[in-house]
């Protein structure tokens, strides 16, 4: 398998690290050994030999992999040549483990030769003392930028975007542009467009960097400039920003503030790292874990899965309580307590496969009020259909297993039922959570398996025991 996994050496040209990756993807045991022993010998040349070209991301997967003591002597051993980006590749836990054991001074001067973003998402995990320290020692416009990326809300455009980008007044003609281009350094290393502002930064249009070069030098920018139809409130929340992105085909979007001015630019490499977080907060959410990472300590880990067991705990004591009201009748036919399982089991993942379904839709906006009763009645018709075609199979191995026909007719009516409630479970409990303003991604999964067992168990055990009354 060819490795994806590049670097750019100081020639610009691509160099692949295909030694450090083995064959699926993770870092070979070699290398790791190899580095391991250069920490432990503190050769700083090999170690600076071997890391100084790797990847950001390739650096972060490094420090991913090596114990919390060996990544702080390297880190420590690197110094100033440690490439404070790779931060932004590693899990929250190690992060704040690295810097926590660097002084405020070394981050300050390591923060100067980020990007703001890359800045702001390694300053934005400290404590308001130690950011207040560490923006103090830097220059006054990157104080200010930084800082106002700081004081929008967590998780918005405003703290993913880029304060530097390419802003020009429209009386300026293409020529302009493009000696302002080549000769101003303090430009972003790359950009795909050019805003057009007014004296009062208002944002007025942009320019995409091909048609610039292919205009006459003399002509104006208000001439080609194009209104910017999908600029970014910096106080929208990353993943409506997103959505914007995938929607219009974005590459890049300005990011305005609530006066219209320009503030920062979106981009898609950061947008591609929004939409895999709230994939991932989405997915560990229904499974009811927060935002537990593989680093994070045995106690954090069991503070994050405790409080949702426990809501579990409190389902299930439903769940056996309806049991608990046929206790007779399950003493006069033991073959009941050896299918109740199967009618809660087959009925929990039924519901999970809608839950699914429907969290997704509405995390992505595709399932709203317009189409929700078409949805819903969807729903209902599939679990209408695999509940009959699961009834008659369970009910032909029940009766052929307990010698007893009725028994089969019983299970496979209660099965249709308990079909019918994980669907309407599976999408109404996600619906309404949502229109209550709570995440639906988050406690879905444990009221729908309530919803189906209480029902499963309900159906089975009541028909059972009208069964045995006309018996």
């Amino acid at each position: 398998m060819e490795n994806q996994h590049e670097t750019t050496p100081a020639d610009g040209s691509p160099e692949a690290h295909a030694d450090i990756y083995g064959e699926d993807g993770v870092i070979r045991a070699s290398f790791l050994a190899h580095i391991g022993a250069a920490i432990a010998d503190r050769d700083t040349i090999t170690l600076k030999h071997e890391v100084g070209d790797l990847h950001q991301s390739e650096l972060g997967d490094l420090l991913e992999a090596l114990l919390p003591e060996q990544r702080r002597a390297l880190v420590g051993l690197l110094g100033a040549d440690f490439d404070f980006s790779s931060l932004t590749e590693v899990d929250e836990a190690i992060r704040l483990d690295i810097v926590d054991n660097l002084p405020n001074a070394q981050i300050a001067q390591a923060v100067q030769e980020l990007d703001s973003d890359d800045a702001v998402y390694i300053l934005e995990d400290l404590d308001q003392e130690d950011q207040d320290e560490i923006l103090a020692q830097l220059p006054f416009t990157e104080r200010i930028r930084l800082r106002r990326s700081l004081d929008y809300p967590e998780e918005s455009a405003g703290r993913r975007m880029q304060t530097e980008f390419v802003a020009v007044p429209p009386f300026w003609t293409v020529g302009q542009t493009i000696d302002y281009m080549r000769e101003d350094q303090n430009l972003p290393d790359r950009f795909s467009q050019v805003f057009v502002i007014d004296p009062t930064f208002k944002l007025l249009g942009a320019i995409d960097l091909d048609q610039i070069l292919r205009a006459k030098r003399g002509v104006k920018i208000e001439d080609i400039m194009h209104e910017t139809r999908h600029a970014i409130p910096a106080t929208m929340d990353q993943e409506e920003a997103a959505r914007e992105f995938e929607q219009y085909d974005l590459l890049s979007a300005a990011v305005v503030d609530e006066n219209e001015r320009l503030v920062g630019v979106l981009t898609i490499d950061d947008v591609v790292d929004v939409i895999q977080q709230e994939a991932e907060e989405d997915l560990m959410r229904m499974g009811g874990v927060g935002d537990e990472e593989l680093s994070d300590t045995v106690l954090a880990t069991s503070r994050s899965r405790v409080p949702w067991l426990l809501v579990n705990l409190a389902t299930a004591f439903v769940s056996a309580s309806v049991i608990s009201q046929f206790g007779a009748t399950i003493e006069q036919m033991v073959a009941l307590a050896a299918l109740m399982p199967i009618v809660a089991s087959l009925g929990g993942n039924a519901g999970t496969q809608t839950m699914t379904v429907t969290v997704r839709a509405l995390a992505t906006k595709d399932l709203d009020i317009y189409n929700a009763g078409r949805v819903i009645r969807r729903e209902v018709m599939v679990g209408l259909l695999n509940g009959i075609l699961i009834a008659a199979v369970i009910g032909v191995i029940a009766a052929a297993w307990f010698q007893n026909v009725d028994l089969g007719y019983v299970i496979a009516a209660a099965m249709i039922v308990n079909m019918l409630a994980a669907a309407l479970g599976g999408i109404l409990i996600p619906l309404l959570l949502d229109r209550l303003g709570a995440d639906p991604a988050i406690a879905s999964s444990v009221f729908t398996t309530m919803i189906t067992d209480v029902i499963g168990f309900l159906a089975f055990l009541s028909l059972a025991s009208w069964w045995l009354h006309l018996g």
